[in-house]
C-alpha cells in the first residue's frame, strides 16, 4: 500500500489520468487513489440513465395501454421501489475497494461470486443493446429528416457500429474517462430534455385515456392490473440493473465516507431518472394520439414516432441526445462487465475482457434488432434482470447487515488470485446458504412472472394475471437466507469482532490461503462507516 496519506488527493497518479488506460482490475483500490466522491457516484449512475434508452422504457406504460396518469403512477412506483432496492448496494464499494461481484464472495463463497459476474453480463448485454438500438435509430431517423439520409439496413448497421466502437473506446480507457463523459452527459442531456419539454408542450395532453376506459369491454378491463404491474416492473428493471455495477464506481470512494451519503447518492441518482422516464411517457402519449401507428403493440417504434411528431428545430437536439445518451448508457453498462470478467478469465486483461464482452454484445444487438421482435426482446431481458438480480441483491444486503458491514479484503480476492482457502472458502469455495436462497428465489420469480403479451411464467396466472414475481422472490430470498443462517450456522471467522446479527455462528478452523502470492502481507479487514 502507498505511504501517501489516505486523505491526500492523487490526481496525477498514472492510473487516475484521464488520457491513460486504467490499469486497475478488480483488486482492492489503494486508499491513495480513492479520490471519488458521492457526487461522482450520482453523476455516473444518473448519467448512465439520463438517456434516450430510458425514454424508451418510459414509453412502455403507453404501449401496455395505460393512460398518461396511470402510466405516471406505474412509473413512480417502479422508480421509487427500484431506487429503494438498489441504494444499499452502493456501500460495498467504499467498504471493500472492489466491485460488488467480488464482494459477494463473502456471502456466496469464493466460487459463488461468479453468480454476480453472470448477472452483470446479462445486464450489460441488455442495456448496452437498448442503448445502441435506441440511439442508433434516433440518429438515423434524425439524419433522414435533416439531410435526407436513406433509412436502409446499411444506415442502421453503420449507426449501431459507430456507437459500439465509441462506447468500447471509452470503456477501454476506464473509470476516469467514463466519469468525464458522464459529467458532460448529465448536464447536456438534461438541457436537451428540457428543450424537448418546450418542443412538445403544445401537443401534450395529460388527459390521454389509454385503452382501459369506462367503455372498454370486460376482457380489456381484466388486463388493467397485469398491464399496470407489468409496466411498473419494466420501469423498475432500470434501477435494479445497476445493482451489480454500483461497486464498480463506488470503489473509488474512500472507505471513511459516511455510509448515508453513499446510499443517498445512489437513491437520488435513480429518483432523478424521472426526467427521462416522464419525457418518454409524455411523448409516447402524444405519439399515441397524433401518430398511433408508431405505438402499435405488434410493431412499436417509439423513436420513429418521436421524430414524426417533433418540430423541425428539434431534429438536431434529438440526434445530439441520441449520441450523448448512447455513450453514457453504453459505457456504464459495459465497463463493469469487462472489469469483472478479467478476473473470471485470468488470461484476459481488463482491456481484453472489455473488448470480448463488447464484441459479444454487438453480435446480440444485430441478432436482436434484425432477427427478433425488439420490444419482446427488451421486455424479456428486463424481466430476467429483475427475477435473477433482485434475490442476489437481497442476499448481499442481508449478508451485509448480519456481518455488521465487516469484511476481510484479502479473503475476498482469493478467487481473483487463483488461490484456495480463507474466511470465505466455506464448502469447497461455495456458500450453499446464500446460493440456495438466490437460485430458489430466482426460480420462484420466473415461475410467477406475468407480463401480458411479453412473457408469462408457468404459474403466472395463479394471481388472476397479476405479476407477483417481485414480492414473492424478495420474500423467498429473505426468509430462506435468514432461515438457513439460523439452522446451519456459518463459521465465526466470517464475522467481525462484534459477532453476528440475526444469525448463529459455529467455531471451525479457517483453511489457510494457499496458492500464488499467499505469503503477501494482507490488508486490514474493512468495516463500513456510519
Amino acid at each position: 500500500m502507498s505511504s501517501q496519506p489516505a486523505s491526500a488527493p492523487s490526481p496525477a497518479a498514472p492510473s487516475q489520468s484521464l488520457t491513460e488506460v486504467e490499469t486497475y482490475g478488480v483488486e482492492r483500490i489503494p486508499d491513495a487513489d480513492r479520490t471519488a466522491t458521492p457526487l461522482d457516484l450520482f453523476r455516473v449512475a444518473f448519467g448512465g440513465a439520463n438517456t434516450f434508452s430510458t425514454c424508451v422504457l418510459g414509453a412502455f406504460p403507453i404501449l401496455f395501454g395505460l393512460s398518461f396518469w396511470q402510466g405516471l403512477a406505474a412509473t413512480l412506483l417502479g422508480v421509487v421501489v427500484g431506487a429503494l432496492i438498489l441504494c444499499p448496494m452502493a456501500v460495498f464499494g467504499p467498504v471493500n475497494g472492489t466491485n460488488n461481484a467480488v464482494a459477494s464472495s463473502a456471502h456466496l463463497g469464493v466460487h459463488g461470486r461468479v453468480v454476480g459476474s453472470f448477472l452483470s453480463l446479462l445486464t450489460a448485454v441488455a442495456f448496452f443493446s437498448i442503448s445502441v438500438w435506441s440511439s442508433g435509430d434516433a440518429l438515423v431517423g434524425g439524419a433522414h429528416r435533416l439531410f435526407g439520409l436513406e433509412q436502409s439496413t446499411l444506415s442502421y448497421v453503420l449507426a449501431y457500429a459507430l456507437f459500439a466502437v465509441l462506447v468500447l473506446a471509452v470503456c477501454v480507457y476506464g473509470f476516469r474517462f467514463m466519469l468525464f463523459i458522464n459529467k458532460i452527459a448529465v448536464l447536456s442531456a438534461t438541457v436537451l430534455f428540457l428543450l424537448g419539454a418546450i418542443a412538445f408542450a403544445g401537443d401534450f395532453d395529460p388527459s390521454y385515456a389509454g385503452v382501459f376506459t369506462s367503455s372498454a369491454d370486460a376482457a380489456t378491463q381484466s388486463l388493467f392490473w397485469p398491464s399496470f404491474i407489468g409496466a411498473a416492473l419494466i420501469v423498475l428493471s432500470n434501477p435494479v440493473s445497476f445493482g451489480a455495477f454500483l461497486g464498480d464506481w463506488s470503489r473509488y470512494i474512500p472507505a471513511n465516507t459516511p455510509r448515508r451519503k453513499v446510499v443517498g447518492a445512489a437513491f437520488l441518482s435513480q429518483i432523478a431518472t424521472l426526467l427521462p422516464f416522464v419525457f418518454g411517457l409524455a411523448t409516447a402519449s402524444i405519439i399515441a394520439t397524433k401518430a398511433p401507428k408508431y405505438v402499435d403493440p405488434a410493431a412499436p417504434n417509439f423513436v420513429g414516432g418521436l421524430l414524426a411528431i417533433s418540430p423541425s428545430w428539434f431534429f438536431l437536439p434529438v440526434c445530439l441526445l441520441a449520441l450523448i445518451g448512447g455513450m453514457s448508457t453504453g459505457t456504464t453498462s459495459l465497463y463493469g462487465t469487462g472489469l469483472d470478467f478479467s478476473s473470471v478469465f485470468p488470461r484476459l486483461s481488463r482491456v481484453q475482457a472489455t473488448f470480448l464482452v463488447g464484441v459479444l454484445s454487438i453480435a446480440f444487438i444485430f441478432v436482436g434488432r434484425f432477427g427478433f421482435d425488439l420490444v419482446q426482446s427488451i421486455s424479456t431481458f428486463a424481466t430476467m434482470i429483475i427475477t435473477c438480480t433482485t434475490p442476489w441483491m437481497v442476499v448481499m444486503m442481508l449478508g451485509f447487515y448480519t456481518r455488521r458491514g465487516w469484511y476481510d479484503p484479502d479473503a475476498l480476492q482469493v478467487f481473483n488470485r487463483r488461490q484456495r482457502g480463507g474466511r470465505y472458502w466455506f464448502a469447497h469455495g461455495w456458500n450453499w446458504r446464500g446460493m440456495t436462497a438466490w437460485w430458489v428465489a430466482a426460480v420462484v420469480g420466473v415461475l410467477f412472472t406475468n407480463i401480458p403479451g411479453q412473457f408469462v411464467g408457468p404459474l403466472g396466472d395463479l394471481a388472476n394475471g397479476v405479476d407477483i414475481s417481485l414480492p414473492l422472490s424478495l420474500a423467498v430470498a429473505a426468509v430462506l437466507f435468514l432461515g438457513l443462517l439460523r439452522l446451519f450456522p456459518e463459521p465465526r471467522a466470517a464475522y467481525g469482532p462484534e459477532g453476528a446479527r440475526l444469525a448463529r455462528t459455529v467455531e471451525v478452523p479457517v483453511p489457510p490461503i494457499t496458492g500464488p502470492g499467499a505469503d503477501v502481507e494482507a490488508p486490514a479487514p474493512a468495516a463500513a462507516s456510519s
